[in-house]
């Protein structure tokens, strides 16, 4: 094995940790159609919202870890469904979808490593998706929203919190959760090795819609 490939090997295993949620910065206001959400019983419900995602304003981001040093990167293409009323928290539905082959890690070699079946197996299962089982106020403007997260034909359940502020005819939605890689099979068979890169990702988001009361 050539030093080019061990380093292509080593960097890629960290990359491909993104397989998150949660999971593009709003450069990702590109002219590609929004993406469908994956289908579930709140469907007809989130086609009847009014919120509008923003893409311009939204971001998803990850950070992992290869040997300690954090790698930084992103999605550019994804959308959300809200259908919220803040007078009604417990009622809201949430459906998001990812294109996990938009991932952005400023090197189109790798980008095209995560495509592979160890990872992402991307032109096979392009998206990952997550769908909200129940909301749960916390705090003001505050909440924990559980649902389930799939991702290269593996689904979890999670609890994400998320905090709602708004400014300028917007609600932005933003929080930050820890996804474990392997449970998605993300970096499957010899990429498994966690001694190099951790199994533990940072997912960040911030979500900005149009059409949402005051809180």
């Amino acid at each position: 094995m050539t030093a080019w490939h061990q380093a292509l090997k080593g960097s890629a295993l960290a990359l491909a940790m993104v397989g998150s949620l949660l999971g593009a910065d709003a450069a990702l206001a590109q002219s590609k159609p929004a993406l469908k959400p994956a289908a579930s019983s709140a469907s007809s419900s989130l086609a009847s919202s009014s919120a509008q995602l923003q893409a311009a304003q939204s971001e998803l981001s990850f950070t992992s870890r290869q040997m300690g040093v954090p790698v930084d990167g992103r999605f550019k293409r994804f959308d959300a469904k809200l259908s919220f009323d803040p007078k009604k928290p417990e009622a809201a539905l949430v459906a998001f979808s990812i294109d996990l082959a938009s991932v952005a890690l400023g090197a189109p070699e790798l980008e095209a490593e995560l495509a592979k079946a160890a990872w992402f197996d991307s032109k096979k299962l392009p998206q990952a998706s997550f769908t909200s089982s129940a909301v749960k106020a916390t705090g003001p403007a505050k909440f924990e929203v559980s649902g389930k997260l799939s991702i290269k034909g593996q689904t979890r359940d999670i609890v994400v919190p998320i905090s709602l502020s708004q400014a300028g005819g917007l609600t932005t939605a933003s929080g930050s959760f820890v996804l474990k890689r392997l449970e998605f099979k993300i970096g499957d068979g010899e990429w498994a090795d966690t001694s190099m890169v951790a199994n533990e990702v940072q997912v960040k988001f911030k979500l900005a819609f149009t059409g949402i009361a005051a809180l």
